[in-house]
């Protein structure tokens, strides 16, 4: 990066003279000077023994920093599952949409804003048709949403990882300082597929009426085989005491778009990324010179100002029954658990496993 950072914002200039964004050519320098104590540092002292040592200030990056970025991870991860997420059930929703349009949720924020609210509002009504003790009106659901603007070989891939508490809530009284919990049922896929169809039909005509594609475009996309390259996961579910299992799945849903450990060097003009997850054959790894590498990260560091994890239902900030929800998400011992009635779905059994997912189309 440091050898190379020079150039590629001399080569990132295009013929109007324009050159790189002002955010990104900032994150990139503030990484050079992360950990140096040339650029700041603090002088601590132990009071016991007199021992004082230096400690270099952090850039604070939100895109490419390794280090910084891992802390923020593990932060994220400890503060929701200590006191946002209640101590209930949660389910991981995945949503991504076909490459024909991850173009507009990339370049337009109110695009994005528009199909995560589509996302998570088809699976608040799939949820609530799913547990019929619920008041539909009223009933609502409680999500964290992250946004990966991502894949898994620093390619863009906006899609959204959503931990979305698994059934929904009503306020137990008018002043709503209780709430009652109904917890959903485990979803066939019959649910699952409707749910999708849901999600595919209304951003097809969210997008139609925007001017994004034509009409004879959505026709065509709803009439594609395999869902039309839309896909919904809900696989991975964390039960209600396993605290350190939602603590795992919320670093994983808030991690860092690079990460250092699966970088190496061939030599001084070849680098390998390694991705995460195998493909049919085994590993799957990226091979770039220095500038590609550069250019890839350039292109994910996300804008200023632009929220990276989102709250919806009763753990959005001005829901009147956050308080309550969040109330319950303390140690077992200190959670207020007179506050929630929770009432467990009838015994039946499904049509497929609980968690089933909709296939990805190929």
């Amino acid at each position: 990066m440091q050898t190379h950072l020079a150039t590629w914002i001399k080569l990132a200039q295009d013929e109007s003279g324009r050159s790189t964004p002002a955010h990104v050519e900032r994150e990139f320098r503030r990484y050079l000077e992360c950990g140096i104590l040339a650029h700041g540092f603090a002088r601590a002292r132990c009071a016991g023994c007199g021992h004082d040592f230096l400690v270099a200030y952090s850039c604070k990056g939100r895109g490419v920093c390794p280090s910084c970025n891992t802390r923020r991870m593990v932060e994220t991860a400890a503060h929701l599952a200590d006191h946002v997420i209640p101590r209930l059930p949660v389910r991981q929703w995945v949503p991504s949409v076909p490459k024909r349009l991850r173009y507009f949720l990339q370049a337009d924020p109110a695009v994005q804003n528009l199909a995560l609210h589509i996302f998570l509002s088809a699976v608040e009504q799939g949820l609530r048709a799913a547990c019929p003790v619920a008041p539909i009106p009223t009933s609502r659901i409680g999500a964290v949403a992250f946004i990966h603007r991502f894949g898994a070989l620093l390619n863009p891939h906006v899609h959204f990882h959503c931990v979305v508490v698994d059934g929904v809530f009503e306020a137990d009284n008018e002043a709503g300082e209780s709430v009652r919990f109904h917890e959903t049922p485990a979803l066939s896929a019959e649910q699952l597929a409707d749910i999708q169809c849901n999600i595919r039909r209304r951003l097809l005509r969210a997008l139609t009426r925007r001017g994004l594609i034509e009409p004879e475009v959505a026709k065509e996309m709803a009439a594609w085989d395999h869902s039309g390259g839309f896909s919904l996961d809900a696989g991975v579910r964390i039960e209600a005491e396993d605290r350190s299992g939602l603590e795992r799945l919320l670093r994983y849903c808030a991690r860092p778009v690079f990460a250092l450990e699966r970088l190496r060097e061939i030599d001084p003009e070849h680098l390998v990324y390694e991705s995460i997850k195998p493909g049919p054959g085994g590993s799957v790894s990226l091979l770039l010179t220095p500038l590609e590498l550069i250019e890839r990260l350039a292109a994910l560091i996300p804008p200023p100002r632009r929220h990276r994890h989102r709250y919806f239902g009763v753990l959005a900030p001005n829901a009147p029954l956050r308080a309550a929800v969040t109330g319950l998400a303390g140690t077992k011992d200190e959670a207020p658990l007179s506050t929630a009635i929770t009432e467990a779905p009838p015994v039946a059994k499904p049509a497929a496993e609980p968690g089933a997912a909709v296939p990805n189309a190929p």
